[in-house]
């Protein structure tokens, strides 16, 4: 809805709707303490603290601030939130450093409080979108950024004086829950935790997942300009351009795009995509004549490296293209990155070399990561369905080997899950489904609990759920399943799923970013400084497109719902982990 459109009765009802689930705070805080945060979409959100005795006085005074911000404004969205604190505690910086130093940065999901009065306070989006907490330096933990937090602290509250820092200063930290009103519809929000400041969903059902692909393809759509190439991402919580190219990422970003087209049916997403392939073939593969004097060609990075992941991404993508358009017009391109993958095969030990240099070929490292030889093998395997070429599959098959014989399942990589359910159709041998076992074996607690979305995590199960599928069906080898905790198995799965949801630019967490429009809709890392790259958007979709894919072949009140009663706001639960907080602050860590 146009930001010029807002209905008197919408926010009469969004007034009812705060009132209803808003907290007094117990003296000597203000009893009404509340935060409006608005923009329009076009930049960071506005955040103003209105404070007194009386509600219907502070709302009437905090909408007069925001209607008085939108005529100053000219975007299209009306994006406003509501938070309110919720319990608060007493402390100082200097144990709000200790506290840090146990907590990954951006993880902190508390708001601060200057005094007692709430004269200077920050929600949690202010603080992490702000990197007020962020001691930056590749630091993992979070920490007090004295320039960002005086910078900010300056901007919100220019006629006050210099901020203390020092260790004995006082700070109070507070828990809050929101909500959202996004111009047509008021969302509640969830309240301090995990999944803290974005909209409450119960479960996730086909329709959302398609909706949450749908806000990715789109973003990825964007970040084609017209000679193909990417906007390759930025750090959302200032707009940093991340200036460096991968060509790799590029590959395997346009094949998430073409299992993303089968969902979305877009044309903007399809002609993104022919530009996104055009440039890759133009300008990001070179032919070459290998010492045999065979043909080939090669994925080359800007400085001049040949990554054996860069030709499988490649191969993947192109052969996905020709399987959802039907056009083989790149077949013999294809073909040639295969015989280049292959090139890269060591004769000696049966495994690959993971990086060359172009135009010498010589190797440069022989191991880089486990991503590539999960890649490299998928290609082989993908390019054996689209030709049927048994050479394919048997070099496949002997690379693969290597890989058990090795112990690459300790890896837990989902490259070698997506390698182990495509070897399990077409050669259903008991090495491949136990290698898929032991792929996700006592790995399953991780998949559950772990704090950062992780994106790759639900791509890992959702793969290995494949194979389980298969089994399931296969008569000789059905008791292998045995091994396997499906209880455990499902609860992670459904875990991960909906934590991924915290990774996504709901436009009530877009809205302290830098440019909120811009990147709404899109998948951030949080704990790298909400970063948006175009590979991070990948991870999501192909786990979310494969999710989607078991949603409609399951009943979808089975596992889906699981959660959503978990999550559920509950005050009570939220004070007793503010409670355990204060006491216990290693709960934030995400260790």
């Amino acid at each position: 809805m146009s930001s010029k459109a807002i209905a008197a009765g919408d926010l009469e009802t969004l007034r009812e709707h705060v009132r209803a689930n808003r907290q007094e705070l117990p003296h000597p805080y203000p009893a009404v303490v509340l935060f409006f945060s608005f923009t329009d979409g076009s930049e960071r959100a506005v955040v103003t603290t209105v404070l007194g005795a009386d509600f219907d006085a502070a709302w009437n005074i905090g909408v007069e601030r925001v209607m008085d911000l939108r005529r100053c404004l000219i975007g299209d969205c009306f994006w406003l939130r509501v938070d309110w604190p919720m319990a608060v505690a007493p402390s100082s910086f200097g144990a709000l450093d200790r506290i840090l130093a146990q907590t990954k940065r951006n993880y902190f999901r508390f708001g601060l409080s200057l005094d007692n009065r709430f004269d200077r306070a920050f929600i949690e989006q202010e603080l992490n979108a702000n990197a007020m907490l962020d001691r930056g330096g590749g630091e993992a933990m979070a920490g007090i950024n004295a320039t960002n937090f005086s910078a900010y602290a300056r901007r919100r509250f220019p006629d006050d004086p210099p901020l203390s820092l020092e260790d004995t200063a006082p700070v109070h930290i507070f828990t809050s829950k929101g909500v959202f009103f996004d111009g047509d519809l008021i969302h509640d929000l969830y309240p301090t935790g995990r999944n803290a400041g974005r909209r409450v969903v119960d479960r996730l059902t086909v329709p959302m997942v398609t909706s949450l692909i749908d806000d990715g393809a789109e973003y990825l759509a964007r970040q084609v300009d017209g000679d193909g190439r990417f906007y390759y991402g930025l750090h959302a919580g200032f707009g940093r351009s991340i200036e460096n190219y991968n060509a790799l990422r590029h590959a395997s970003t346009t094949y998430a795009m073409v299992e993303a087209l089968a969902v979305t049916e877009s044309t903007i997403l399809a002609e993104a995509i022919e530009r996104s392939l055009s440039f890759m073939v133009s300008k990001l593969i070179r032919d070459v004549i290998l010492p045999d004097g065979k043909k080939a060609a090669f994925v080359v990075e800007a400085d001049g490296e040949i990554k054996l992941g860069g030709n499988a991404a490649a191969i993947i993508a192109l052969v996905e293209h020709a399987r959802a358009t039907g056009d083989r017009g790149h077949l013999g391109l294809i073909r040639r990155l295969a015989a280049g993958l292959c090139f890269m095969r060591d004769r000696d030990s049966g495994g690959f070399r993971h990086v060359l240099n172009y135009p010498s070929l010589h190797t440069k490292q022989t191991f880089r990561i486990v991503y590539y030889d999960g890649e490299a093998v998928l290609a082989l395997l993908r390019l054996y369905g689209l030709t049927a070429d048994t050479t394919l599959l048997t070099a496949a098959r002997a690379a693969f080997d290597t890989f058990i014989a090795a112990g690459h399942a300790r890896y837990h990589d989902h490259w070698l899950a997506y390698c182990a359910e495509e070897l399990t159709q077409h050669c259903p041998e008991e090495r491949y489904y136990r290698f898929a076992i032991d792929n996700i074996a006592d790995r399953l607690d991780f998949v559950s609990r772990r704090i950062t979305t992780f994106p790759t995590l639900l791509e890992l199960m959702m793969a290995t759920c494949e194979v389980f599928a298969l089994l399931k069906r296969d008569p000789i080898h059905g008791h292998l399943l045995a091994r396997v905790d499906f209880g455990a198995f499902d609860k992670a799965l459904t875990r991960r799923a909906h934590h991924l949801l915290n990774g996504h630019f709901w436009p009530e967490l877009a809205m302290d970013m830098h440019e909120p429009a811009r990147v709404s809709g899109s998948f951030f890392i949080r704990h790298h400084a909400f970063r948006t790259r175009i590979d991070d958007v990948e991870h999501y979709l192909s786990g979310f497109i494969a999710y989607r894919r078991h949603l409609l072949t399951q009943d979808e009140h089975c596992g889906a719902a699981a959660l959503g009663t978990e999550q559920k706001t509950n005050p009570g639960r939220q004070t007793m982990q503010f409670e355990c907080f204060t006491k216990f602050p290693t709960f934030l860590s995400g260790r």
